[in-house]
């Protein structure tokens, strides 16, 4: 399939799509009961082990009744164990949350331990599960305007994009989508540099800004093709959108529907049209979508500035901590959950922490979004 010049259409997407492998429905194992067997007053009673778990109703497959033990094939769980560090991974209803912190003058803080965070959902403690603090790869998508505006900007943001994937790390991968009044998927998902960087090259500005249809398009290229569960979107745009076929919040939802990506925005919002009412609503929508999920939003003052921020983005990615649980309500049960997570450690003042601030669960798969072929 040639990618060049096809359109992400939105039609067929529209649908709310359901969360990764991670997150997908699966009840828990009930812990075993009580043996209603007496034991012989000559045999001492038997345990079970603690480590295996048995459903108290017998299924009619007798498959089903067969004990699970954590780690087996057929238990949906599984343990890591890399350079001495032991990673819990389970396909239930696992909520699984990437959290920048920092210290109150704005630096990176990198040495907290699993017991230093505390996680609520809906105001409830939530029980962590999985943690880790490593340089873990990213599947990441970076959308770039290529409306009429952005002509005398796209060789610095291109240069800068290139940047931001040298400075990642090296089994990152990415693709490339530039957008107009449509989205075009210029380059699937590579590690390839010299690819990446003819994607970038598409240059045509024209047309409008139809920015949210082209985040919900490349989220939900994220949750079909994306090889890492950790995933980023990286925005560069000069306008506010006016030629979308959904709107702001429809865009949010959507993405916290799929229980990824963190959103990072640039917005090219200076010179003479910097303090526009058009201006301040596509400073606010931007904001808006990097603080819902977790990511940043910046504000350059001019495109000299745009190389440097590409940097601080690849470093917000590689210093992130993974946090794992499993929500106290099910995920059949719906609705939006709002999460809060708070860190606290010895030798540090206030901590300050960014991740997503909520999420909709939902048991549906995710909708491959239509690519069509050019002509």
């Amino acid at each position: 399939m040639r990618l060049r010049r096809s359109p992400i259409l939105l039609l067929a997407s529209l649908l709310f799509v359901g969360p990764r492998a991670l997150s997908a429905q699966s009840a828990p194992a009930q812990s075993a009961p009580a043996s209603s067997v007496q034991a012989s007053p000559q045999t001492p009673e038997k345990q079970p082990p603690l480590d295996v778990d048995r459903d108290p109703i017998l299924s009619p497959d007798a498959a089903d009744n067969q004990p699970v033990r954590p780690g087996s094939p057929n238990s949906g769980e599984k343990v890591e164990r890399d350079h001495g560090v032991y990673t819990f991974r389970q396909n239930v209803d696992e909520v699984v949350l990437y959290a920048t912190v920092v210290d109150a003058d704005g630096h990176l803080v990198q040495d907290l331990t699993q017991d230093d965070f505390r996680v609520f959902e809906d105001q409830v403690p939530q029980s962590i599960v999985a943690f880790q603090h490593s340089d873990i790869p990213v599947s990441m998508g970076i959308l770039v305007d290529n409306s009429g505006s952005m002509r005398d900007k796209r060789d610095a943001v291109n240069e800068a994009a290139l940047d931001l994937i040298r400075a990642s790390n090296p089994d990152d991968e990415a693709f490339i989508v530039n957008f107009s009044d449509e989205a075009f998927l210029d380059q699937d998902f590579t590690s390839d540099i010299n690819k990446l960087r003819e994607g970038l090259g598409h240059i045509e500005s024209r047309g409008g800004t139809a920015l949210y249809d082209a985040v919900a398009a490349s989220a939900d290229n994220l949750a079909q093709g994306a090889k890492h569960p950790k995933q980023a979107l990286i925005i560069v745009t000069d306008g506010e959108d006016n030629a979308s076929q959904i709107d702001l919040e429809e865009t949010i939802r959507r993405v916290q529907a799929l229980e990824g990506p963190v959103v990072y925005s640039i917005g090219l919002l200076f010179g003479d049209d910097a303090h526009t009412a058009e201006a301040r609503r596509a400073r606010r929508a931007l904001q808006s979508l990097s603080d819902e999920t977790g990511g940043l939003a910046f504000f350059p003052r001019s495109l000299a500035d745009v190389d440097a921020i590409a940097g601080e983005v690849a470093r917000d990615i590689r210093n992130q901590y993974t946090i794992g649980y499993h929500s106290t309500r099910a995920a059949s049960l719906g609705g939006y959950r709002r999460i809060f997570v708070e860190a606290k450690a010895p030798h540090h003042g206030k901590l300050y922490v960014r991740t997503k601030t909520g999420y909709y669960p939902t048991t549906q798969k995710p909708h491959k979004p239509a690519i069509t072929a050019a002509q």
